[in-house]
């Protein structure tokens, strides 16, 4: 319940401050903050809707959501990141724009607001500090983040302050719009993964078969699927041949298994004599026997 609350006091911040920070943009006339301002929004609206989802996403497994729901907390990340690839493209088209034609900077305005965007963020990042769910770790990296942001911001208006370096605002502000594409692309990567199946990171198949194929009474191991529900529990589906007939081999599987990170194991125990339809998972090639014709004998 901590984790949400805190997730909680960080989006109401956020949320507030971004919209403080838009005004603050236009204002002062400056760009980076502007830039830093839908930063910012992209982060508070990540972490309301990861609020929501997480909840969402702790209900427990029911006959409809067999896996339970933590999927929702993957949805979260996917509209953030989509809000925060189209935020960032804006940020790029109207930087260049004010790099080609220079307009006039509010700069002792724009100090006060970094100072002030320093502040607020350090205060919500130190909220954020504790929690495990990787969706709070994300949320205090974002702080984290927000905080450096103003940090450039207050430099660079105390450069421009005093040489009146105007190019110096758009450029900080495609600084920022280039570093907020490369995180989203990374998300959006890491969430097509998941939804792909694709096998979590830090886990091979081959390393995995090779440890189970070490335990007694194990003589075979096929069909290994291996997959991800949120990128944090992990669950495996395989066939095992073994003479041994007890049901013990099945607590050992289950326990290396855990040992890889994989919490979650379903497994099919064979005999060798057993014929397994087919060794190697492949998709079974349905012929079609509509053009046999049948000839009927009169």
């Amino acid at each position: 319940m901590k984790t949400q609350n805190n997730i909680l006091i960080a989006f109401i911040l956020n949320l507030f401050f971004s919209v403080f920070e838009f005004v603050g943009g236009i204002f002062t006339g400056s760009v980076a903050i502007i830039s830093d301002a839908i930063h910012d929004i992209g982060d508070a609206s990540s972490i309301g809707i990861s609020y929501f989802l997480e909840k969402k996403s702790k209900k427990q497994p029911d006959n409809i959501y067999t896996y339970g729901y933590a999927r929702y907390s993957v949805i979260g990340g996917v509209i953030t990141t989509l809000i925060l690839l189209f935020g960032s493209v804006t940020i790029i088209i109207n930087a260049t724009k004010k790099i080609i034609n220079p307009t006039e900077i509010n700069y002792n305005g724009m100090i006060i607001f970094a100072v002030v965007g320093v502040i607020v963020n350090f205060t919500a990042a130190y909220f954020t500090r504790e929690g495990d769910s990787i969706n709070q770790k994300a949320v205090n990296l974002h702080m984290l983040e927000d905080v450096l942001g103003w940090a450039v911001v207050l430099i660079g208006a105390v450069i421009m302050r005093f040489t009146d370096f105007k190019i110096l605002d758009p450029l900080m502000s495609i600084g920022v719009a280039i570093f907020i594409l490369i995180n989203t692309i990374k998300n959006l990567k890491e969430v097509i993964d998941i939804f792909c199946e694709k096998i979590p990171s830090g886990i091979s198949t081959e390393e995995i078969k090779h440890h189970l194929l070490e335990i007694d009474g194990v003589i075979d191991v096929h069909h290994i699927h291996i997959w991800s529900i949120d990128g944090h529990s992990n669950y495996a589906t395989m066939h095992i041949i073994t003479n041994s007939v007890t049901q013990e081999i099945k607590q050992i599987v289950k326990k290396e298994l855990k040992e890889h990170g994989i919490s979650h194991s379903t497994l099919e125990l064979e005999t060798e004599s057993e014929n397994c339809a087919d060794k190697e998972c492949k998709v079974e090639q349905h012929h079609s026997h509509a053009h046999h014709h049948h000839h009927h004998h009169h």
